[in-house]
């Protein structure tokens, strides 16, 4: 019998790239492939161009279905991944609306016969090279901008050829998914139960993918260079996703370390879990309210399992997306009332519909302005939009208050910047009150559900003391509170690093409403993404604030934080932060805190 000479064992070898998300995963190492576009040079008979046209408008069609598909899975993610990807979807839909690239594609197929497939690929490339081409330091942003045009032209060709988007659903469960790039919006596809890590060979810590990572929570490392290189598939891989290392079939001690590293985060996270049941106070005693944000209501359970005490914040928009018209009253109540209900007596926070012509949403294209507004920020958006839309309004406030027959409920009415609209917005409550006081067998509340408002512009924060004498409690938005603080939007080149939430003008306005609503007996919860940050904890509580709503997962590392400290440090830490020269210099503060 001939001997066969057993294999040797794969030598261990060492890669670095970009950490983008913390912690150890070890698995083996499947690649998540996309098949390469194959694109056809057809020249077009005459009378094939109105075919080609109709090819072309059926793409459109479908690329932009998918992406608003995208939308509506985007309710589910954090804070800071929905302000990430939600303006790039939105850059994409506008491409694929009334824009320069279409118009130029749809004049190749009509001017030079050129079928839609090579039509798309040139003119996204020729604009794609333009703008790389152009002259300035910002060449990162430059970067970003091409290749979202190259992006939104991989779609419609994709859907042109009918060849498959790349899948993850097919590689094994627990494995290291690798790629040679990841591009955002598929990011945001990635079921992270299916998978222990996350590799590339492309990429940077600075772009939309890694923030979409970082959500996803999983271990992960961006742009190891020569991955696919090195690496066999099915390979046994570590990742760390702190250090930015990647061993490549690990050696017995490398493995054991790994392993070692990975008990003591699970020891870690354990010991959070075991704070679900302590009460979120200072060492000194001094309370603090702990709530959700809720996006989704399948994230309930997330909820119940993170320790928080109630809903801070019910973003109502997931009840109007993916759906052709706009729900009625009794679809509505249905919802609210059940995710009361699974609340079992916490407070949930319903904010009314936030929305404007930024946003496309296909049941809500009848209620926003005719023509494009050219600063939709500043636009109609908000309470702006429901009073103009009283119908709109008044049905999903009918809907609360039957909801609110099940369980305590409190009303949030979202971009308020004078106290006219309150006033408007109360007087509109009592109306439905009435209205459905006379109805019969129809379960209501004793008295309508306080009535509170989103402090959200500079307006809102410099009137609290007006604002004070006519709403019940107040919410303190922080993410649009910066960006109309510091006239500065997050999709800003990193280069310029202007929207930060811990500038000291953002952190003035928030102590001086929290001030003025102490004052006023109002209670002010804070439910921008700043309050799932355990590292500004203190500091917040220093500036007066004494609820905090976040996303689910923060609240046990935030827990953590707020028992670490007493009230005289915070209110220290706060004082040294509004006397900081920069948002910079806060940061050093709080890292200084830390230790």
């Amino acid at each position: 019998m001939k001997r066969t000479e057993a294999k040797a064992p794969a030598q261990e070898r060492r890669l670095t790239g970009h950490p983008v998300s913390p912690g150890i995963a070890i698995g083996p190492l499947h690649e998540a492939a996309e098949t390469a576009l194959t694109i056809p040079e057809r020249r077009l008979e005459p009378d094939g161009i109105a075919a080609e046209l109709a090819r072309l408008e059926e793409a459109v069609a479908r690329s932009r279905h998918q992406l608003q598909k995208l939308k509506g899975r985007l309710s589910a993610m954090p804070e800071g991944s929905q302000a990430e990807l939600a303006p790039l979807l939105d850059m994409y839909l506008h491409m694929l609306g009334s824009s320069r690239l279409l118009r130029l594609v749809k004049a190749r197929i009509e001017q030079d016969r050129q079928c839609a497939e090579a039509a798309v690929q040139a003119v996204a490339e020729a604009q794609a090279e333009a703008i790389l081409a152009q002259a300035g330091p910002d060449r990162a942003g430059r970067q970003r901008r091409a290749d979202e045009v190259r992006e939104v032209a991989r779609r419609l060709l994709r859907n042109l050829t009918r060849q498959p988007f790349r899948s993850f659903e097919v590689l094994p469960q627990g494995s290291i998914l690798a790629a040679r790039d990841l591009r955002p919006a598929e990011a945001a596809l990635i079921n992270p139960a299916r998978f222990a890590g996350i590799v590339t060979a492309e990429g940077g810590l600075d772009g939309h993918t890694a923030v979409m990572l970082r959500a996803l929570g999983l271990p992960a490392v961006l742009g190891a260079a020569r991955l696919f290189d090195k690496a066999e598939p099915g390979c046994t891989v570590i990742v760390d996703g702190e250090s930015g290392e990647i061993i490549l079939n690990p050696a017995k001690a490398s493995l054991e370390a790994a392993r070692r590293k990975l008990a003591a985060q699970t020891r870690a996270r354990r010991a959070l879990a075991r704070l679900q049941h302590l009460p979120a106070q200072t060492r000194c005693g001094v309370q603090v309210d702990l709530l959700a944000n809720l996006e989704l209501p399948f994230e309930l359970p997330m909820i119940a399992e993170s320790g928080a005490r109630g809903i801070g914040l019910l973003r109502s928009e997931f009840m109007f997306m993916n759906r052709e018209d706009v729900p009625d009253e009794d679809t509505q109540a249905r919802s609210y009332q059940d995710i009361v209900e699974a609340m079992d007596g916490e407070t949930v926070t319903i904010r009314l519909l936030d929305w404007g012509s930024d946003k496309d949403v296909e049941s809500l294209s009848a209620y926003l302005p005719e023509h494009a507004e050219p600063n939709p920020a500043l636009g109609l958006r908000g309470i702006r939009l429901l009073l103009h839309h009283p119908k709109l309004l008044e049905t999903q406030l009918a809907a609360i208050l039957r909801a609110a027959a099940a369980g305590p409920v409190r009303i949030l009415v979202p971009m308020v910047s004078v106290a006219a609209e309150i006033t408007a917005t109360r007087a509109a409550l009592r109306r439905v009150w009435r209205r459905l006081q006379r109805r019969r067998n129809l379960d209501l509340p004793e008295k309508p559900p306080p009535l509170g408002i989103m402090v959200e512009t500079p307006a809102a924060a410099l009137a609290a003391p007006r604002l004070a004498r006519e709403a019940d409690f107040f919410a303190l938005g922080t993410n649009d509170l910066t960006m109309y603080t510091l006239a500065a939007d997050r999709s800003l080149p990193g280069e310029v690093r202007l929207y930060d939430p811990l500038e000291p003008a953002v952190l003035r306005l928030i102590h001086l409403t929290c001030s003025f609503a102490a004052g006023a007996g109002v209670p002010v919860c804070l439910c921008g993404e700043l309050a799932g940050r355990p590292e500004a904890a203190a500091l917040l509580l220093g500036l007066g604030v004494r609820q905090l709503s976040m996303h689910g997962p923060a609240v046990p590392r935030v827990k953590r934080a707020i028992r670490a400290s007493t009230l005289v440090f915070c209110e220290e830490l706060a004082g040294e932060a509004l006397a900081a020269p920069d948002a910079a210099a806060v940061r050093a503060l709080l890292a200084q805190a830390a230790f």
